[in-house]
């Protein structure tokens, strides 16, 4: 295959929102570098992408924002690439016996298109069996947000936060569906601004058609108070 040939498949996998990799692509060097050090040099390439533009930033407006992106990338939108930001999966004995399935439902995700680095808006509905362990509800959500802070593709953060839960719970009986809004496709390209995304994984109990039917069911009811 030629380089040309090379650079047009890789152009129309992200025109496509394919993924590559169940794991986030990152380099073996990719934590060398302090927070601060990243912080200087994305600021000097978006303040050079902003000159190229031709944006005057010596406007007041403009001038700060090569450092709040730089900062926020680090920061927010990125930190999930982090892994000291991991939240502790602490988890706890079923003392009570709870032998029903529990789900988290209408968690809220935002997140980062990888070949675009356009936001992924939408909820995520989380659930699992326990084999005698229960984590606390607040870190359902918490795993959820810092898979999802991170270049992503919808396919791989529903696959990472299955997989992360099951290690923490030491079972397979977890499962997870995401629907959300990529704007890569509502704001740019077809510009369809109706259409979202859903993806799922269904691990353990959860693929037998009736336990999988139940867990959709639940993410059916109106919740709202």
């Amino acid at each position: 295959m030629s380089l040309e040939e090379k650079l047009s498949e890789i152009e129309e996998l992200g025109h496509n929102h394919i993924g590559t990799s169940s794991e986030t692509p990152l380099r073996q060097d990719a934590f060398e570098l302090s927070d601060e050090d990243k912080i200087k040099r994305i600021h000097t390439n978006i303040k050079d992408i902003m000159h190229t533009l031709g944006l005057d930033l010596t406007d007041d407006s403009l001038n700060g924002t090569p450092q709040r992106v730089a900062k926020m990338f680090v920061n927010e939108i990125f930190s999930g690439l982090k892994p000291e930001n991991k939240p502790k999966m602490s988890t706890f004995e079923n003392k009570y016996r709870y032998g029903e399935m529990l789900v988290e439902k209408n968690i809220t995700v935002y997140s980062t298109c990888e070949h675009h680095l356009l936001p992924i808006v939408g909820k995520a509905h989380v659930a699992y069996i326990s084999s005698g362990q229960v984590i606390g509800l607040s870190k359902m959500n918490r795993i959820v947000d810092y898979f999802a802070k991170r270049p992503q593709v919808q396919e791989r953060l529903t696959m990472q936060i299955v997989k992360e839960l099951q290690e923490a719970l030491d079972t397979d009986d977890v499962a997870c569906v995401i629907d959300a809004k990529h704007l890569c496709v509502n704001s740019r390209g077809i510009r369809d601004i109706d259409s979202s995304t859903v993806t799922s994984e269904f691990g353990g109990q959860f693929k037998n058609k009736d336990v999988k039917k139940e867990f959709l069911d639940y993410i059916k009811l109106d919740t709202s108070f």
